[in-house]
């Protein structure tokens, strides 16, 4: 190796602390091991290399092989000799440090082609349908080498929806950022067929930071490297927040692995960490006291619903919810979508119309909204349970979101509420409370009317804090 290669290796090999490199020393050297490089050859030195094989070896279980063998051709398409990269079909220690360096620690341009390589092994533009294969691949890839190497802190491929939808679905929301050098975005059959050259790619992996986010994911828990040193971005640690609340019930959420990383992500930082389940209607029942019991006073929450026509959607509240006439919360709030599409609408700017909740008034609307106005929610859940609408013609003015549901007036067919970040002091040990426990008039009013109350004998008791580790 010349001096400027040598100067340019030692640069790379400088981005790593002294743990950082005997950790890659070791997983090369593993690597190396399985090729049936040992370093001597007839009593002459030769260097050290990795083989597909070997590569495949290694990680037949954290990884889907798909995504190994593009990880090898990413490692491949770096070019030692300033000659046209792929003459040896051997990774050299080099290639490796490289590799590691550009794609853990460097920008989009030094990202891209080992990228482009990774998306399609011949040179030039790749085709949109190569991009969608590749961005599934990584995205399938996240999940299964999380689940393996149980990362998944108290989630799992059991209590979630299943993963393959979400993933379709992840992949179709960041290739939608896909756009060309004069700013049009091709969408469906326009877009698979479509040519992507090197700079788009580059614009897109710098816009969507998940593509290097998860990556770098399948690349520290693949390959079992740098993934417990503490270099790793809070983007990383935070991928996948905490589960509370669903152990041991036998419970699976209306969220798969996917849209709860998309979602996560989209949320204020400090709040990323933890999601605790408040409220699901298949454990707790179909009552709104009940719904409005679990959820007032439990700090910022995620709410999701599905429709009878299998339509996943949902809201974020940046504040407690609390039980009155007025419009609460702030910019913070979105609304998003989980199925048929992934997506979240944010703040427009236009009113803030955030989130509404109302029970037992008779001048106001009662149910809980966000965005849109009275009657006219983004997204409504009426105080008659089972009940809603989501009404955007054309879009919601507050968050610009479009219809969420399959229908505008729709049919609940299960509801569950996430409290996200930690819970306000004294919301764990108050107990869970129906709205009717707070409103004693309320209770009276259906004494008096002869009805029982649904909510009584639901209750259960408050969860230990530490049923879920994670």
């Amino acid at each position: 190796m010349g001096n400027a290669e040598s100067n340019a290796y030692r640069n790379h090999l400088s981005r790593f602390l002294p743990e950082e490199q005997s950790d890659i020393d070791g997983v090369f050297d593993t690597l190396s091991g399985l090729s049936g490089s040992t370093g001597a050859k007839n009593g002459k030195a030769t260097k050290k290399t990795v083989t597909l094989a070997a590569l495949q070896a290694y990680t037949r279980e954290p990884l889907p092989e798909q995504m190994t063998v593009r990880l090898y051709n990413g490692m491949k398409s770096i070019d030692l000799t300033g000659k046209s990269s792929g003459l040896s079909e051997q990774i050299a220690k080099e290639q490796f440090v490289i590799f590691m360096s550009n794609l853990l620690k460097g920008n989009a341009d030094e990202k891209i082609t080992i990228i482009m390589r990774m998306i399609s092994k011949a040179e030039g533009p790749v085709k949109g349908k190569q991009i969608q294969e590749f961005t599934e691949d990584l995205i399938m890839s996240v999940v299964h080498v999380l689940s393996y190497r149980k990362e998944l802190k108290g989630w799992n491929l059991e209590n979630t929806r299943d993963s393959a939808s979400g993933v379709k679905a992840l992949a179709s929301q960041l290739l939608s950022e896909l756009k060309l050098a004069d700013g049009t975005k091709p969408v469906g059959p326009q877009l698979m067929e479509t040519n992507f050259d090197r700079s788009v790619i580059e614009d897109w992996v710098y816009r969507v930071p998940q593509i290097s986010i998860f990556l770098s994911v399948v690349i520290r828990q693949g390959l079992h490297v740098l993934h417990s040193l503490p270099d790793q971005t809070k983007d990383i640690l935070n991928l996948v927040p905490g589960c509370k609340g669903i152990k041991r019930r036998g419970l699976v959420s209306l969220f798969d692995i996917p849209s709860i990383i998309y979602v996560n992500s989209y949320l204020p930082a400090e709040l990323q960490h933890k999601w605790q389940l408040l409220f699901s209607s298949r454990l707790h029942g179909e009552s709104f006291s009940q719904f409005c019991g679990h959820i007032v006073n439990k700090g910022p929450c995620i709410v999701i619903l599905q429709d009878l026509d299998g339509y996943i959607f949902g809201g974020f509240a940046s504040h407690s919810w609390e039980v009155k006439p007025q419009f609460q919360g702030d910019n913070r709030c979105f609304l998003f979508s989980v199925f048929p599409s992934l997506a979240v609408y944010t703040y427009t700017g236009y009113n803030d119309h955030y989130m509404y909740l109302n029970h037992g008034q008779q001048t106001m609307p009662n149910g809980l909204g966000m965005g849109g106005q009275h009657g006219y929610f983004g997204l409504w859940i009426d105080s008659d349970y089972g009940k809603g609408h989501s009404k955007a013609k054309p879009r919601c003015t507050t968050y610009n979101s479009p219809q969420l549901s399959a229908k505008e007036d729709f049919a609940l067919d299960a509801m569950e509420v996430w409290a996200v970040g930690d819970l306000p002091d004294g919301a764990a040990t108050k107990g869970k409370k129906s709205i009717l426990d707070v409103d004693p008039e309320a209770q009276a009013l259906l004494e008096m009317a002869g009805k029982t109350r649904q909510s009584a004998g639901l209750r259960e008791p408050i969860e230990d804090d530490d049923d879920d580790d994670f």
